[in-house]
């Protein structure tokens, strides 16, 4: 039975993080219903929760003058994330698990140079020409996927902890003696009890890739049909707000700006680019919870 001390502890931290989550819920909730809200009336009230005029007209702008270039951008979107959740997976597995093995040659230095690399960067300009010049994945698909999102150090750093904490030597000394190689150890034992930390870099990446916009900002000049949901957004909201300021000095400008509900509009492009990871996480949850925790600790 809990004191009286404890329950009084416990109250409180259950009351901050309801404020907690409440702060980062309600800022979600706004944007979603400023989406469905008249633009006109949006401009006059303002952002409310209870908008004195409800419409979904910025939703039929966005697919009526663009479904088809909406809808492959969404699939470039999810192919990306895919292959980036994919990879990034297999190469950071790999390297956390040899990271992780106390017999492992160099292993200390190794792992400083892991982490040397998230104190220290050459910069946006060198790596610019690194991946233009030498690895040529400018106005490609490799230009999406490669730069800072393939692997990351603290994502190694992390599911090696795991593997340190998580997975016990006893238990691999056991499919050792049982006459299993090190791959086989690692597919058959390690892994499965991975799980939860394999679910929550997954997330972790999947997010970083759905959310990126800047190497397709950077790295796609001409070639637009690589465009993510990301960039396409960017670039529409770039399109209206150049629009809005060169109305008054462009023939048909106000006619066309008139149009376009340019206030909900940006709701409705953060809300498409939002919903599928809000419609994802709750089936990974529990598993993230369980990986960052136990992923955490200091191995």
């Amino acid at each position: 039975m809990k004191t009286k001390e404890a329950r009084i502890y416990d109250t409180f931290g259950h009351l901050i993080m309801t404020i907690l989550s409440l702060l980062a819920i309600i800022p979600i909730i706004l944007m979603v219903i400023s989406s469905a809200t008249d633009n006109a009336s949006l401009l006059q009230n303002g952002y409310s929760f209870f908008p004195e005029k409800w419409s979904l007209f910025a939703y039929e702008w966005v697919f009526k003058s663009n479904s088809s270039v909406v809808m492959r951008a969404y699939g470039m979107s999810f192919l990306l994330t895919a292959v980036g959740v994919s990879s990034s997976l297999v190469i950071t597995t790999l390297l956390a698990y040899g990271l992780s093995k106390k017999g492992l040659p160099l292993r200390g230095l190794l792992t400083f140079l892991v982490f040397f690399t998230m104190l220290f960067n050459g910069g946006l300009v060198p790596t610019y020409i690194n991946y233009t010049n030498i690895f040529h994945v400018k106005d490609t698909f490799a230009g999406l996927l490669v730069p800072g999102l393939l692997m990351n150090a603290f994502n190694v750093l992390l599911m090696k902890s795991y593997f340190v904490t998580g997975v016990p030597d006893e238990i691999l000394e056991a499919a050792y003696i049982d006459g299993a190689g090190e791959f086989k150890t690692m597919y058959s034992v390690a892994l499965p009890m991975a799980k939860p930390i394999i679910a929550t870099i997954g997330m972790f990446v999947g997010i970083a890739y759905w959310n990126d916009w800047n190497n397709g900002y950077i790295y796609l000049v001409k070639n637009t049909d690589l465009y993510s949901i990301q960039n396409l957004l960017n670039r529409l909201m770039q399109n209206i707000q150049a629009l809005s300021q060169n109305a008054s000095s462009l023939t048909n400008a106000s006619q066309g700006l008139a149009q376009i509900p340019t206030a909900t509009v940006r709701m409705a492009m953060a809300t498409l680019g939002i919903l599928p990871v809000v419609a994802i996480y709750p089936f990974i949850q529990k598993n993230f919870v369980k990986g960052i925790t136990l992923g955490g600790v200091k191995g």
